[in-house]
Formats: structure tokens, C-alpha cells, sequence
């Protein structure tokens, strides 16, 4: 089994970044493999609506990063997206990469089927709940288990680093580690 993490923070490994690798160090311990993608200085094109990528399982426009996080995100058994809040949602690049990889999916149904999937946001004061809203939204609309925690998937910090001292935060992401987990080993179970 395997977990993609995907980092939407334009700050390379700060405080989402942070919160992502908790809930990875969880997974690995259960025995599941991780990957993190950092967006961080990448430029993610929204999409075009084009409608080309029917039938084609990927985006037809090969000039940004997508098509290769993409076939990543198809290929994984869990995905966790994380972003700051940026005006109480996502950052820019993650509203693309939902964007694109929700028509892809819409035009390609069942490539998301039954994944699991998580939503984890780091905020400095508010918003954090609607963007972990729009992250479920993406979720939900592509037939996928959204797993929980103890609490909302957020924490707290303005500097690289000031996540670490939010202990509420590090123990909801250990135990959102441990449902994702035990999600995908019950799945594993039913497909035998």
C-alpha cells in the first residue's frame, strides 16, 4: 500500500509540510509506504476545460507539473492533501491541482474510486476548516473514504516551524496516521 502526500504550501518544507511528515512517520510505522510532493515553486496552470483528457486518463497539456502528480495520485492507495490557508481556503497551486485532477476524474470515472482520502490544513488564525472543506469536497465528489481524527486536520503557525508547538495539532495528525491506516488495511481485507 501507498500514501501520497501532497504539500500545496508555496513554503518548502514549513509548517504544513511539518504537519504532512507527522502523519507519513504514522503511516510508515504501520507498514505503508509514503511519498511527499511538494508544490512549493511550481506553476500549476489552471484547467482549461477543454475536455480533451477524456478517455486519456491524464491532462492532454504537458507543460506543467500536473501530469506527473497525477499519475502518482492515480497509482496510490491514499492521498493526503495539504495546503495554508490562504483567505480562508487553499492555496492557489492546490486549487489548481483539485481542479484539473476533478475534471480529469470527471471525465475518466472511477480513477479515484475507493482511495482514501485526507484533508490537512496550517493556519495562522482562521479558515482553516473551509479549506479542509474544499479538500473534502474533492474527495467526496470522486467516490472516495475520507478518513478523520480526533479533530479538524489543522494546526497552528505563522513561521516555518511554529506548527511543532502545536501539541493538540501533532497528536490529531498521530491519530489521523493511525485511521488512514487502519482504513486502508480494512480495505485491503475486503478486496481479498
Amino acid at each position: 500500500m501507498k500514501v501520497l502526500a501532497i504539500n500545496g504550501s508555496a513554503r518548502r518544507d514549513g509548517n504544513t509540510a511539518v504537519l504532512l511528515r507527522r502523519v507519513m512517520d504514522r503511516l510508515e510505522a504501520a507498514g505503508i509506504e509514503t511519498e511527499l510532493v511538494q508544490l512549493a515553486g511550481e506553476s500549476l496552470e489552471p484547467c482549461r476545460a477543454c475536455w480533451a483528457c477524456a478517455g486519456q486518463e491524464n491532462c492532454v497539456h504537458h507543460n506543467d507539473a500536473f501530469g506527473d502528480i497525477f499519475e502518482k495520485m492515480k497509482a496510490a492507495d491514499g492521498i493526503i492533501l495539504g495546503s495554508p490557508v490562504y483567505s480562508a481556503n487553499v492555496s492557489a497551486t492546490m486549487q489548481a491541482l483539485i481542479e484539473r485532477a476533478a475534471v480529469v476524474g470527471d471525465m475518466n470515472p472511477g480513477l479515484f474510486t475507493h482511495k482514501v482520502g485526507a484533508a490537512v490544513a496550517a493556519a495562522r488564525r482562521g479558515g482553516a476548516l473551509h479549506a479542509i472543506d474544499t479538500l473534502h469536497h474533492f474527495f467526496l465528489n470522486h467516490e472516495m473514504f475520507v478518513a478523520g481524527a480526533t479533530y479538524w486536520n489543522m494546526g497552528y503557525g505563522r513561521l516555518p516551524g511554529e506548527v511543532e508547538k502545536d501539541e493538540e495539532a501533532l497528536a490529531n495528525m498521530d491519530s489521523l496516521g493511525a485511521n488512514i491506516a487502519h482504513v486502508l488495511c480494512a480495505l485491503s481485507k475486503m478486496e481479498k
